[in-house]
C-alpha cells in the first residue's frame, strides 16, 4: 500500500474527532436497526438466530477493515438467507456452514479476478427486477408465520405495521421498527396471549462465538450438494453488495473500490463460516440509514458489528420474548420499501424491451426462487435485445455510376455476429457491373463473423468475374481484416 493509499485508508478511518464521533453514533443507532432485520431474516433462512447474529458480529469486523466502501453495513441478511433457507430445509445447518465458507472463497476469487466489471452488463432493468423479486420472495416468507394463526397474531401485525408507519411521522430520533420491538414485546409480556415469540425460533447467543469447522464429510458428495447453493449465495451475495455500495457511492458523491468489496465480502463470509455463522452481504436499509445518521468512516461499520454482541448478550432473555407478529410487521414493511413501485408505472412510460426484461427477471427469480438464475436471464434477455437493436440500424445503399461501370455498396452500422447475415444478403453477386466498390467508411467489422461475411462476398464476386475493391476501413477493422481474410484486397481508406 502507498503513501497515498495510506493517508485516504487512514482518512476512511479518523478523518476529525467530529467525524469519529459521528460515526459511532450512526452505528450504535445502526445496531438497533440490524437486529430485528438480522433476526427475522434468521427466520427466513430457517437457522437459529444465533448464527445470524453471530455472523452479522463477525461480518461486521472484518468488512469494516477489508471492504471497498467505508459506511456501507452489511449483515446476515438479504436475499442471501433465501437462497439458504433451501439447503438447511434439506441438509441442515452444518451444510449450510459449508457453503459459506465455499461462497467466500468464491467471492474472494472473483474480487482477485476483478469480475466486479461484470455489473456493467446487469442493466438497470435487471436490477430493477432484482429489487421486485427480492420484496416479493420476502412478503412470500412471511406467510406461512399468518396462516392457520389465533387472530391474536393478525392483530399484532396489524398493531406493528401502524407504529413503523406513523411513528415517523412523530419522531425519526429512534428507528420505527425498534419502537414496533419494544411496544408489541411490552404488550406480550403485560397481556399474554398465544402467539410465537422469537424464542420459539431457536437459540440466542449467551456468549462470544467460539471458531469451529462445519460437521461434514470432506468428499465429492458435500461438494456436489453444498457447491450449487455456494455459487448462488456468493453470486447473489455480491450482486446485492455492489449494488449497495453503488447507493452509497451516489449519496456520498465518492467512489469505492468494488473489487476490494467483493474479496472483502469473501473474506466476511469465510471468517462467518467459521465461526458457525450463516453468509451475509450488504443490508441495503441499515446502509442507507447510517448515511442519514452521518455515517462516514469505517468507524461506524466496525461500531455497528461490535456493538451488535454487546447488545444481544445482556439483553438475550428479553429479546427472547419478542413476539413473531413484530418481525413479520417489519419484514412486511421490508418488502414494501424494498419493491420499486415506480417501475410499475415505468411500465407503460418505458420501451417495451426494458418491462420484458424487467418482468422476466422477477418472473423467473419468483418462479424458481432463486435470484442468481433470475439476474442471469434477465442479462441475456438484455443482452439478445440490444443485438437486435443494433442490427436494425445497420444498412447498405449501393448506387451504378454508368461512365465507369461501377457499383458502390455504402455500409453503415455495425457488422457483428448478428447482423452479419443481413450484411451479407444485401448484395446481388450475380451484379452485371464490372466493378464493385464496398465503402465500409461508416461501418465497423466487430468479430470474425463480420470478417468472414466480408470473405465471402468478395470471393464470390471475383469468381463470378467482377473486380471487388473494399475502401474505408477503419483502423481496427483494417487490422482485424488482415489477421483473419488476408485475401480480401483493401483499397485507400
Amino acid at each position: 500500500m502507498n503513501s497515498t493509499s495510506l493517508s485516504r485508508y487512514r482518512a476512511e478511518w479518523f478523518d476529525g474527532a467530529s467525524n469519529a464521533r459521528r460515526d459511532i453514533l450512526a452505528g450504535m443507532v445502526g445496531t438497533f436497526a440490524l437486529i430485528p432485520e438480522v433476526i427475522a431474516f434468521s427466520f427466513v433462512a430457517g437457522v437459529d438466530p444465533e448464527v445470524g447474529l453471530f455472523a452479522s458480529f463477525i461480518i461486521g469486523i472484518v468488512i469494516a477493515f477489508a471492504g471497498g466502501r467505508p459506511a456501507m453495513i452489511s449483515g446476515a441478511a438479504g436475499s442471501v438467507a433465501l437462497v439458504a433457507a433451501a439447503l438447511v430445509s434439506a441438509h441442515g445447518l452444518q451444510y449450510l456452514l459449508a457453503a459459506t465458507l465455499l461462497a467466500g472463497l468464491l467471492q474472494i476469487a472473483f474480487g482477485l479476478m476483478k469480475l466486479d466489471i461484470l455489473m456493467r452488463f446487469v442493466s438497470r432493468s435487471v436490477r430493477t427486477g432484482f429489487v421486485n423479486a427480492l420484496a416479493i420472495l420476502i412478503f412470500s416468507a412471511q406467510l406461512p408465520q399468518m396462516l392457520h394463526v389465533s387472530w391474536h397474531s393478525y392483530a399484532m401485525i396489524a398493531g406493528g405495521l401502524a407504529i413503523i408507519y406513523l411513528v415517523p411521522r412523530i419522531t425519526t430520533a429512534i428507528p420505527s421498527p425498534l419502537i414496533c420491538i419494544l411496544v408489541l414485546t411490552t404488550i406480550s409480556i403485560a397481556f399474554p396471549m398465544p402467539i410465537h415469540t422469537v424464542a420459539d425460533l431457536g437459540r440466542l447467543p449467551s456468549s462470544l462465538p467460539s471458531l469451529t469447522w462445519p460437521g461434514v464429510p470432506l468428499d465429492w458428495e458435500t461438494l456436489v450438494i453444498v457447491l450449487p447453493y455456494a455459487i448462488a449465495m456468493a453470486a447473489v451475495g455480491l450482486l446485492e453488495s455492489l449494488m449497495t455500495a453503488s447507493v452509497v457511492d451516489d449519496l456520498t458523491e465518492t467512489t469505492s473500490s468494488k473489487a476490494r468489496e467483493c474479496t472483502g465480502l469473501g473474506l466476511a463470509n469465510v471468517a462467518a463460516g467459521l465461526f458457525g455463522g450463516i453468509a451475509g452481504c450488504g443490508m441495503i436499509g441499515q446502509t442507507v440509514g447510517n448515511i442519514r445518521y452521518g455515517g462516514r468512516g469505517r468507524l461506524s461499520t466496525l461500531v455497528a458489528g461490535v456493538f451488535l454482541l454487546l447488545v444481544m448478550v445482556p439483553l438475550r432473555p428479553w429479546i427472547a420474548q419478542v413476539p413473531v407478529a413484530a418481525l413479520v410487521a417489519i419484514m412486511i414493511m421490508v418488502s414494501i420499501s424494498t419493491f420499486s413501485w415506480a417501475s410499475i408505472r415505468d411500465l407503460a412510460r418505458h420501451p417495451k424491451v426494458s418491462g420484458i426484461v424487467m418482468m422476466a427477471t422477477v418472473i423467473v427469480t419468483v418462479a424458481t426462487h432463486d435470484l442468481s438464475a433470475g439476474v442471469a436471464v434477465g442479462v441475456l434477455l438484455s443482452g439478445v435485445f440490444f443485438a437486435f437493436k443494433v442490427t436494425r440500424m445497420m444498412d447498405v445503399a449501393s448506387h451504378y455510376d454508368e461512365a465507369t461501370d461501377t457499383r458502390t455498396y455504402i455500409v453503415s452500422g455495425q457488422i457483428f455476429f448478428a447482423s452479419a447475415d443481413i450484411f451479407a444478403d444485401r448484395f446481388d453477386l450475380r451484379d452485371t457491373a464490372s466493378m464493385v466498390r464496398i465503402d465500409l467508411s461508416a461501418s465497423h467489422l466487430w468479430d470474425i463473423t463480420a470478417v468472414g461475411a466480408l470473405e465471402e462476398i468478395v470471393m464470390k464476386m471475383r469468381r463470378h468475374g467482377i473486380g471487388v475493391e473494399v475502401i474505408g476501413l477503419n483502423r481496427a477493422s483494417a487490422i482485424l481484416v488482415d489477421r483473419l481474410a488476408p485475401a480480401v484486397s483493401t483499397g485507400p481508406s
